[in-house]
């Protein structure tokens, strides 16, 4: 485990022991040994005695080590046996912490929502202290939204679910090969349901296994060639349909699952004017009913005289016409650089080296360090005096690392009151600066752009990041004018970010076109907290490819030397 994992699970620990009921000095220990970690700048491997930072003592080193030496903890272990795991669960609604859950459940023997909601409608709740009728009323009004079934999900929160599903279908010796399809596949920021298209020489032994997957909560339909299931996640049900073809009509099977219907449409009407007709196992010659198959979506496009077009771009059919006239997508693998990530200086799970070692990996030549600067104090940031350390640091990192350079930089905040985190004085001496809101999210959008604009008439401001403070699903984000965000960024020669966290994505797309479109500078960053985050960008260069960006747009495809001479730096 790193470090980040190991604060979580203290935290954990704090929280199962507060809806036991257990005493406030023990739970109080849990969450000041998960500050005093969070403080500490070393990697977990570099503290060899948790017992000698202070807020640490002998019990909650103990469960340190342990997460360190085996993986988990003992203790967190047997209170997840104890603690009902529905009851956790009702931690995400807006105002139930742990100790009002460890009340309800303890008082009222509430274990799961369906509990809590009986309990609050026949009016028990109100009757506990601290609670009240308003108290119960919110609990049905967030209750009622909960258990509403959305429409779509946040791409963020199906994810992992997909990766999950994959590697059990990756176990299957039955299948030569599969796919992500639909909305999925062109990395929508929202998904109604998961498509798969799965090649088959054996498609009965397929759609057995495809039958006995785990979490099936129901079957929808089980034929030869489609399987449709529902799959519990998290709190939700989602819809997971399987397409199982013969390995010659893959391709063109995931190309028509793929979508969009309108890019569809499109390619039909091309197919058309050559005298042919696609459908879902090849296309079609209609002079002969000859069918043609392809051994590739590439070699799809090719027999109708097109250029790839990624998944990513598929969506009203113009992309067509496009990519016709500029062939041109941006992949990850352009990229030279990741210019926002966070070490354990800050409230990252890895040291700065460790960060490097995996940006080379991916075979950047380049970075940029962003920790949080001192206002954000929950993300332990940055004194001007630990700001100094860690540069120093940096210094001779360059040194030791002659074919690769760190950029020293800051993740500064934007003040509620529009000023600056450090002064002038500060940020002249630092590479590469950072600008966020992270606070005040509720001002009005004049006090807003206000803060923004103040951050971006500073000229050593370099980024605007996540500009609009979203996060898909979740948040709307702060009251910001686009539009004039964009104007501004281009007269003052400030980039903007496109934040890849799935859970952000911020730029979204139509701003990403009117700020190319603009002239205006973008950064394509991870906001990685963990080195194995740095895979965030992927998902970024996705949305890049539906804006049709390309790398004169992107700062992180330029070269060290490119980037320092815009940078102004040496």
């Amino acid at each position: 485990m790193d470090k980040k994992q190991v604060i979580q699970g203290l935290e954990e620990i704090a929280v199962y022991l507060e809806i036991k009921g257990e005493n406030p000095f023990k739970i109080a220990a849990y969450r000041k040994a998960a500050l005093a970690l969070e403080q500490d700048e070393r990697t977990l491997d570099q503290i060899e005695d948790p017992k000698k930072l202070t807020g640490i003592g002998q019990g909650t080193a103990v469960v340190i080590r342990e997460f360190k030496e085996l993986g988990y903890a003992p203790l967190l272990e047997e209170l997840k046996a104890e603690i009902p795991a529905n009851l956790i669960q009702l931690l995400t609604l807006p105002g139930l912490g742990g100790k009002k859950i460890g009340r309800l459940y303890r008082e009222l023997g509430i274990i799961d929502a369906d509990g809590l909601l009986e309990a609050a409608r026949s009016e028990k709740i109100r009757a506990m202290s601290g609670f009240g009728q308003k108290s119960e009323e919110k609990i049905i009004e967030a209750l009622d939204a909960w258990k509403t079934k959305p429409s779509r999900l946040p791409i963020a929160s199906v994810l992992p679910f997909a990766e999950q599903l994959e590697e059990e279908l990756k176990q299957s010796n039955c299948i030569t090969e599969f796919s992500r399809a639909g909305s999925l596949r062109r990395l929508r920021e929202t998904v109604k349901d998961l498509d798969y298209i799965i090649s088959t020489n054996d498609a009965a032994a397929v759609k057995e296994q495809l039958l006995n997957l785990s979490g099936i909560q129901s079957i929808i339909a089980k034929g030869d060639t489609k399987v449709s299931i529902e799959l519990s996640l998290e709190q939700h049900v989602i819809s997971v349909d399987f397409r199982i073809v013969e390995p010659q009509e893959f391709a063109t099977a995931l190309h028509h699952f793929t979508g969009s219907k309108d890019h569809n449409v499109r390619m039909r009407q091309i197919a058309k004017q050559q005298g042919e007709k696609i459908n879902e196992y090849g296309v079609e010659k209609i002079e002969d009913g000859s069918i043609c198959t392809f051994n590739s979506e590439e070699a799809f496009y090719q027999h109708f005289n097109l250029p790839y077009i990624p998944p990513e771009a598929r969506e009203d059919g113009s992309e067509i016409d496009r990519y016709l006239t500029q062939d041109e997508s941006l992949w990850a693998t352009d990229a030279k650089s990741d210019l926002h990530m966070h070490t354990t200086w800050s409230d990252g799970a890895n040291s700065i080296e460790e960060m490097v070692d995996a940006a080379k990996a991916r075979n950047y030549t380049h970075i940029a360090i962003t920790d949080h600067s001192q206002y954000l104090r929950v993300a332990n940031g940055l004194s001007i005096e630990r700001l100094k350390e860690q540069h120093e640091r940096i210094r001779e990192l360059n040194q030791q690392n002659t074919d690769f350079r760190i950029l020293t930089g800051i993740e500064m905040d934007i003040l509620p009151n529009g000023e600056l985190d450090y002064p002038d004085d500060v940020l002249e001496t630092i590479d590469f600066v950072i600008a966020s809101i992270h606070s005040s999210f509720s001002q009005d959008q004049a006090t807003i752009m206000k803060r923004l604009k103040a951050a971006m008439d500073n000229p050593n401001v370099n980024l605007v990041a996540h500009p609009t403070g979203r996060l898909i699903g979740k948040r709307e984000g702060y009251n910001v004018d686009v539009e004039q965000l964009i104007e501004w960024a281009s007269m003052t020669n400030t980039a903007l970010e496109l934040n890849s966290s799935p859970s952000r994505l911020d730029l979204e797309v139509k701003w990403l076109k009117l700020a190319a479109k603009k002239g205006v500078l973008l950064a394509i960053n991870s906001d990685a907290h963990r080195k194995e985050s740095l895979t965030y960008v992927d998902y970024g260069y996705g949305q890049a490819r539906k804006a049709m960006l390309s790398q004169n747009d992107v700062i992180n495809t330029w070269t060290l030397s490119k980037l320092k001479k815009w940078l102004k730096i040496d």
